[in-house]
């Protein structure tokens, strides 16, 4: 076999390698030897088939498949002989493959880059420590009690006020006609609650039981069902109940919701002493996760300053894809209007920049992981393949032998328990300091990270 490099630049290395005719014709005749052995035809007996005919019968085939073996064997011997780390499945071109002729082809092999990792120890991180108050929890209990305290039935005249549920039959039409959806009896309605198209609700204030009123409304531009975006809707509607809250008085005689253990128990907790820890618990975990997903964030930004290498052109295309291919789906939903109305030229600029941020992070954390022996367990992977069990009740088998025969969906489960344990690992070299924050300034921290001048920011 001869092997010339034709081509170094960067990452991407171009091999032409060339196979002796001679070595490739004792090939298939080896394979043909091979075959008449093992064949049956009418006419000969089993391991008696003259060479000849096998040949004028099977040769072509067994051309092609001697020369696909020896095309993938010398490839493998390329990257092997010249310890090659292939960034991606190396691709093969092929250039002459006539039989009797030598077989050559061209191998292009993009490489992974040298990684060397700088000083994870030298990362200043702040950690918020987030402090549910009394009064986050008090906004709870008030929407938990608002969709489902116990309410009674206003007397019959008396009008309907926001906050109060009314139940109504309704039927709409757009331009005179019905419309699939825009039916419905008994329908429970908090208002307040903006569960409907703009505008419904509030037209709804000071019905009383029994009544009819008709409701005239927009529906949004950016609807779900375009056939229905921005189009005027009548709906004709008849009350039949307005209910309110029961409620109690607070300690300077303001009428307030009744919370009771009664209430609680509607809930699943034994007192409202049980619901308030159990909401605290709950939210306590809510902002530890936020937290949490902004330390990673910011690690990120800071592994991402501290490390430049060239990165394989072939993984950035694919991941640019990846993410083109959401965007366009993103824009046909109605969603990311603003990148629709913006030059395509410079929204793909924006995203090929972030893969290959992307990549350039995973590869990274890759490295660290590789240096450090950090790998996913068996038990870790078993945790994660029975948590998608779980999102399909009733299909446990069925998914534990789709990862059974699937690596690639294996693979993807690997890969986010991989990098959380590696930034793990990162986290306990770095010096990280805690700062106390309350959960209304996470938040507002929260939505400016997201703002769209941020967006470069996020892997």
């Amino acid at each position: 076999m001869q092997v010339t490099e034709t081509s170094a630049d960067g990452l991407k290395r171009a091999y032409k390698i060339v196979v002796p005719a001679e070595t490739v014709g004792k090939k298939i005749e080896a394979k043909l030897d091979e075959l008449r052995r093992t064949i049956r035809l009418p006419g000969f007996r089993p391991g008696k088939v003259p060479l000849a005919v096998v040949r004028k019968r099977y040769a072509q085939g067994v051309m092609h498949e001697v020369m696909q073996e020896t095309v993938s064997q010398s490839a493998e011997q390329v990257v092997k002989d010249r310890g090659l780390r292939a960034a991606l499945q190396p691709s093969i071109e092929l250039e002459q493959a006539d039989l009797g002729q030598d077989l050559a082809f061209m191998l292009t092999v993009e490489l992974m880059p040298d990684i060397e990792p700088g000083n994870l120890g030298g990362i200043t991180l702040e950690r918020l420590a987030v402090q549910v108050a009394e009064a986050d929890i008090d906004k709870v209990v008030d929407r938990l009690v608002r969709e489902n305290g116990q309410t009674d039935s206003l007397a019959v005249g008396e009008a309907a006020q926001m906050g109060d549920t009314v139940v109504i039959d309704f039927a709409g039409t757009v331009g005179g006609v019905e419309r699939p959806g825009m039916k419905a009896e008994s329908f429970a309605l908090p208002l307040g609650s903006g569960r409907l198209i703009p505008g419904f609700e509030e037209q709804l204030v000071g019905v009383a039981s029994g009544e009819a009123r008709t409701v005239t409304v927009t529906f949004p531009t950016d609807y779900h069902a375009e056939d229905l975006a921005g189009q005027d809707a009548v709906f004709e509607i008849t009350v039949r109940d307005v209910r309110r809250l029961r409620m109690s008085v607070d300690a300077d005689g303001n009428p307030i919701p009744l919370v009771d253990d009664e209430f609680a128990k509607t809930l699943g907790s034994d007192d409202v002493a049980t619901l308030r820890s159990n909401i605290r618990g709950s939210l306590t975990r809510q902002y530890e996760q936020m937290a949490r997903t902004r330390l990673k964030r910011t690690l990120l930004d800071r592994l991402a300053e501290m490390h430049r290498f060239d990165v394989p052109p072939g993984m950035v295309e694919a991941e640019f894809q990846a993410i083109w291919t959401k965007l366009q789906e993103e824009i046909k939903q109605g969603r990311a209007l603003d990148e629709a109305s913006r030059p395509t030229e410079e929204v793909q600029a924006e995203y090929r920049s972030i893969a290959e941020r992307r990549v350039r992070l995973g590869l990274l954390l890759s490295e660290i992981g590789r240096r450090n022996n950090i790998e996913v367990s068996n038990a870790e992977l078993s945790r994660a393949v029975a948590e998608q069990a779980r999102r399909f009740p009733g299909q446990a088998q069925k998914i534990l032998e789709y990862y059974q025969s699937n690596r690639d969906a294996v693979q993807q489960l690997q890969a986010p328990i991989l990098e959380d344990k590696v930034v793990d690992f990162v986290l306990e070299l770095a010096d990280v300091t805690e700062k106390p924050v309350t959960t209304s300034e996470l938040s507002e921290l929260e939505r400016q990270d997201l703002e769209p001048q941020a967006d470069s920011s996020l892997l």
